[in-house]
């Protein structure tokens, strides 16, 4: 089944070659040396963040296991982890619109770090403050730069269609290209030269601070609302009122919710499913076929999102549609496929029409990325970007925490099947969003808080 493996491998890394070569002058934007010199230190910012995150991601699970830890207690500290994004996470991430983007970057970094730092002991109590920390790393992660880049683009007076460049590339390098490079750099060290399972954190923290220091050297501060008569509660009240008020920027947060804890849910069975008799299978080498098919899903997005004639809320309608299909392969090969009852061997026929299909969810998934951040670009009001993204992200976490709460509870393929109606009812909201979206009102905050102060009903337009 190797041959498989490369087969597969070599037609995705061809296909991506291709569009990223050909791209026809309809496919590409003028832009100026400003905003190039602006968005390539970004992307070299992100890359780094990125590296320093996916590094760790492989090798968390295995080196709680070298320490001697069970998986009821391993599962323990990774629903500390999603919890502390929902909790602290959250609040953390909305001192950014208040207290400084730059400065939530930063905070990231150092956070990360000191969690990375945590995991040199064997104590399971320090390993819980890791994981604590960590997740609130990851909330800044997915919040903050956003916020950071969206606030600086416009404060330079760049073209609006020009951030779609910055975030189609980001998740190209961030989420493609860096996750390949660093799960190939985490074997080296951990594989090749035999430094322990703990280097690669080593090498995620040296990653993070050289990152840092670009922000702390080249990055300007912004800020979201920074009114001093605002207490953290006021902000989270505003942001909740902002939320119910639009139902354009409810939506999103309902689509992005559905779409990611079906992605988070998929991160934890992809393996179980393709091996549900201990079958030996190369998972470094699929996990980089995963990555190179969201580099795939990143490149379309790229071309998608620099033609006017093509609508964001439109297109993700079908990439919607096709992610639920994709997961039900589970599913329909438990059904149409004898199961195989012998233990260990190579992977399954069953198994690698899954790897397919699985490949095709990533591929919606590196679609989904920039296309979510356009359109938080477009809904999310600016002096709240980032605490409405974390608030998003609140339900995100509570399911995460619940799936592996119970992951051992239900069958693998309930567990698919549940993720697939979800994504299938996302595409529902994005046809209501693509509806109702043709005007997108980034000024709606502004508006409810005039009517807060007059004491007006509070219904956005």
């Amino acid at each position: 089944m190797e041959l498989f493996y490369y087969m597969v491998f070599g037609a995705l890394g061809t296909v991506v070659a291709a569009l990223e070569f050909s791209k026809s002058n309809k496919d590409r934007v003028n832009t100026s040396a400003a905003f190039n010199s602006f968005k390539n230190n970004y992307l070299l910012v992100y890359s780094l963040m990125m590296a320093g995150d996916w590094l760790q991601g492989p090798y968390v699970y295995y080196l709680y296991t070298t320490y001697g830890f069970g998986k009821g207690e391993i599962g323990q500290l990774f629903i500390a982890g999603f919890g502390s994004s929902m909790l602290f996470g959250t609040i953390v991430g909305s001192l950014a619109d208040k207290q400084g983007r730059k400065r939530a970057c930063v905070t990231y970094c150092i956070t990360y770090i000191l969690s990375c730092i945590t995991k040199h002991s064997p104590q399971y109590k320090v390993l819980m403050v890791g994981r604590i920390l960590g997740g609130i790393a990851t909330s800044l992660l997915f919040s903050a730069f956003e916020s950071w880049l969206v606030a600086e683009h416009f404060k330079r007076g760049f073209d609006q269609q020009w951030l779609s460049l910055t975030f189609s590339k980001a998740i190209f390098l961030g989420n493609g290209l860096v996750a390949i490079l660093s799960g190939l750099f985490g074997n080296l060290l951990v594989d090749t030269l035999s430094l322990g399972p703990v280097s690669p954190f080593d090498a995620a923290a040296i990653f993070l601070a050289i990152g840092m220091a670009v922000i702390l050297s080249s990055w300007t501060e912004n800020y979201g609302d920074s009114s001093e008569s605002k207490d953290l509660l006021t902000q989270f009240k505003g942001a909740a009122v902002t939320i119910a008020s639009d139902e354009k920027i409810a939506l999103l947060g309902a689509i992005q919710s559905l779409f990611e804890g079906s992605m988070y849910t998929f991160v934890f069975l992809w393996t179980p499913a393709l091996s549900p008799n201990d079958e030996e299978i190369p998972h470094g080498f699929i996990f980089a076929t995963f990555m190179l098919a969201s580099m795939l899903g990143s490149s379309i997005a790229s071309r998608l999102l620099a033609r006017n004639s093509t609508r964001v809320e439109s297109y993700m309608q079908i990439i919607f549609v096709i992610s639920s299909a994709s997961l039900l392969l589970p599913i329909l090969t438990n059904f149409l496929v004898t199961p195989s009852k012998v233990k260990g061997g190579g992977i399954t026929f069953a198994g690698c029409l899954q790897v397919l299909g699985f490949c095709t969810f990533e591929a919606c998934v590196g679609i989904f990325w920039p296309s979510i951040m356009k359109m938080r670009s477009q809904y999310i009001p600016e002096e709240a970007r980032s605490t409405i993204m974390n608030f998003f992200r609140i339900p995100l976490n509570i399911f995460v925490c619940i799936v592996l709460y119970n992951v051992n509870a239900f069958p693998i393929t309930f567990m698919f099947g549940m993720c697939s109606i979800f994504l299938f009812v996302a595409s529902i909201l994005q046809r209501r969003l693509a509806a109702i979206g043709d005007k997108p009102k980034t000024e709606d905050w502004a508006m409810l808080k005039e009517r807060d102060a007059e004491d007006e009903p509070l219904n956005a337009p």
